[in-house]
């Protein structure tokens, strides 16, 4: 047995028994027996009536998360054998086949039915176990409540409990750095839907438990207990002050909005911090460590990210296309590490300092080791604001970044063929892809992936985004060396315009500042390893203050005086010393590495800068003459453009759909990337069952 085998069974053994607790956690058996048990040996002084669910619900998830890191670390190191995976792989491939496409839910594949109708089975076993034993003992509160007014209250309130479920698993998939969504194949932007899936769900029950107990208060004559700030039990008014932020963001995260008001979207969404903090006074110390894990991840991602975007990123170079989209080159460190298809969220102050925008990765880790590219689209004003910035002739760009972040392996090299589905911008994860296949493709007697890339644009212009295909320095890698066939439509255009027409791609060099500095990884080479120890380190610090604070405070104030303790001032205390802990551990380590980030820094900064060179034509106006380039001749040979045509994606035998169930290779994987109607459309036709050798996988950066 392996190492690594052990560390999966560890995370699996671990994290059953963190589930086995919550399902545990309504019943009978764990409030009358286990819980008078349990609180006589764990909620000792030192953490009144905490001490239970830190160790039951706080402490597994925290212990995945910190040897999560060391796990992953490990298989950094690893050469990882797709030929051996394959088979494993395949047979396991049904569950990732899509089961479900529809809107809003979108393309939901059968391991993600199956968990989610595990979480709600979850949800209604809760329920039904909490509504069982409140009933069995029912409190009346007045003694002119009738039984029926106490269940309807009883209900109310457990439907809240229920709620907290939600929210113990609700910062997991927006937490970026996460070490914890790669140990099950996830990245924060695949998973992003399980964040909205959840968010809805919480909502829908903390809104039923808020008006269920307005109406209550309003049938038993207490409507002035919405005005209550209890001294020793929760605060009704931190509850309604969290219903109306958590409304609002609700409201303002709904899909039109966030595609046509971002910034509503996104400003509205910044409430988080409050809605967190009036949620935690609410609930009480106790319920909150049953959500700690995920809100304390979240948090030391946040600051993580924090300290990276205070660095300017150096700016090299800005690729003009005759589109309007840009391609941004950046200095990066040698030993940062990223797999295509990953993102890297941009910030420019001169636009705006609060707004950050995320942008996919075009270039290749190991074709071009030093530099780091991203492809930016003229669609939304953030966007064309930067255009213009940077055709103003601006010598520098002041430019933060957070990230990268994506998958945490090139999975798919281990097919035999990929077919790349893409509308509009949905080509630019696939161009990363592709620069990383020209790469594998140099190695002697490496088998790489034959690709069949089907593209549609609205005007003949737009063809331009495949000269990113193509690195802007000189490289080794030869894309002749790849069996690359480009299906490229033309939805608006009849025929090729004049060449005289086009404008011409062009590359604006910027100039070096000593300010700005190569992007590295927040925390160097062993990024997993010091995450790891800041994660263990934080927790471990917050526990003993914590420990020190309750035994030699709080305590004599509760239990030597005539005097108690504020409730919510327990909440207080818990949230200052997490906020406390991570920040001081997590500005340890940084500050520590920050110095091996600055010499390595300093090197990169010494050698020669490019000389700029002169404007030239993107290849699709010049394909009728012999080019000089080589690459340049390979790539507008391997395609294939068709004008006032878009690619079929429903007719069988033609279109893609004939395309897709002709593939002769026994493994076939089929990438999606584009608008959500397309990305459905291939996703049926894959998920049909007629051909059992295709594989697909939507890319989707749509929140």
């Amino acid at each position: 047995m392996s190492s690594m085998t052990v560390f999966r069974l560890i995370f699996l053994a671990v994290f059953l028994g963190w589930l086995v607790v919550w399902i545990m956690l309504p019943t009978k058996l764990y409030k009358n027996t286990w819980t008078p048990k349990l609180n006589s040996k764990l909620n000792s002084t030192y953490f009144s009536g905490q001490g239970t669910n830190l160790l039951l619900l706080s402490f597994p998830m925290m212990f995945i998360a910190a040897l999560g890191c060391i796990y992953l670390h490990a298989k950094q190191q690893q050469r990882i054998s797709y030929s051996k995976s394959i088979v494993a792989s395949n047979r396991l491939s049904f569950l990732r086949r899509p089961a479900l496409v529809m809107a809003p839910l979108g393309i939901v594949t059968a391991m993600e039915l199956a968990f989610v109708a595990m979480f709600i089975a979850l949800l209604i076993w809760s329920l039904g176990n909490y509504l069982y034993v409140s009933f069995g003992h029912l409190h009346i509160h007045k003694l002119r409540e009738k039984v029926w007014q106490a269940k309807f209250r009883s209900v109310s309130l457990r439907l809240g409990y229920v709620g907290n479920i939600c929210w113990a698993f609700l910062f997991f998939p927006v937490t970026r750095g996460s070490s914890i969504l790669p140990l099950v194949g996830l990245t924060s932007e695949s998973s992003i839907k399980y964040h909205i899936w959840l968010g809805h769900l919480s909502m829908i029950l903390f809104a039923a438990h808020t008006v269920g107990f307005v109406i209550y208060w309003a049938m038993t004559n207490q409507m002035a207990e919405m005005l209550e700030w209890s001294k020793t039990w929760v605060s009704n008014v931190a509850g309604e002050i969290a219903a109306v932020l958590a409304l609002a963001m609700w409201v303002t995260s709904s899909y039109r909005i966030r595609r046509k008001m971002f910034e509503v979207f996104f400003y509205t969404h910044q409430l988080y911090i409050l809605y967190i903090v009036f949620y935690v006074l609410h609930v009480g110390a106790a319920y909150f460590c049953m959500v700690l894990p995920g809100i304390f991840l979240f948090v030391i991602d946040r600051y993580m990210r924090f300290l990276q975007s205070q660095r300017r990123a150096r700016l090299d170079s800005a690729r003009l296309l005759p589109c309007g989209s840009v391609e941004l080159t950046f200095s990066k460190s040698p030993g940062l590490y990223y797999n295509p298809t990953s993102i890297l969220f941009l910030n420019v102050p001169s636009i705006s300092k609060l707004q950050w925008h995320p942008f996919t990765i075009t270039s290749s880790c190991n074709m071009d080791q030093d530099k780091l590219s991203v492809a930016v689209k003229r669609l939304g004003n953030w966007s064309q604001k930067l255009c213009q910035e940077i055709s103003s002739s601006v010598d520098r760009l002041e430019v933060s970044v957070e990230g990268p972040y994506g998958p945490n392996s090139s999975h798919f090299l281990r097919h035999e063929l990929l077919v790349l589905v893409s509308g509009g911008s949905g080509i630019t994860p696939f161009i990363s892809i592709i620069r990383e296949i020209m790469f594998e493709s140099t190695k002697p007697n490496y088998q790489v992936p034959r690709v069949l890339l089907v593209c549609a644009f609205k005007n003949s212009a737009d063809l331009a985004m495949l000269d990113l295909l193509l690195p802007i320095n000189d490289t080794p890698a030869k894309i002749s060396q790849v069996q690359l066939q480009i299906e490229a439509y033309i939805t608006r255009e009849e025929e090729q315009p004049i060449a005289d027409n086009q404008k011409l791609l062009h590359t604006i060099w910027f100039k070096p500042n000593q300010l700005d500095s190569p992007i590295c990884a927040g925390l160097g080479q062993n990024n997993w390893l010091w995450l790891g120890a800041i994660i263990a380190s934080s927790f471990i610090m917050f526990l003993l203050i914590l420990g020190i604070v309750t035994r030699y405070y709080i305590y004599p104030i509760d239990h030597n005086t005539e005097e108690i303790y504020h409730f919510s001032y327990f909440v207080l205390w818990d949230m200052f010393l997490l906020c406390t802990c991570i920040f001081l551990a997590s500005s340890a380590v940084f500050l520590f590495r920050k110095k091996e980030n600055a010499t390595e820094a300093k090197q990169i900064q010494n050698l020669e800068v490019p000389t700029p060179t002169p404007s030239t034509g993107s290849w699709f106006h010049n394909a009728d003459r012999e080019l000089e380039s080589l690459p340049h001749r390979s790539l507008v040979q391997a395609t294939k453009v068709h004008f006032r045509a878009r690619p079929d994606l429903k007719t069988f035998p033609v279109g893609i759909a004939g395309i897709l169930f002709d593939c002769k290779a026994s493994d076939v994987g089929v990438l999606a990337c584009g608008p959500r109607k397309m990305r459905h459309e291939v996703a049926k036709i894959c998920s049909s069952g007629i051909a059992n050798n295709l594989h697909f996988e939507s890319i989707s950066f749509n929140w």
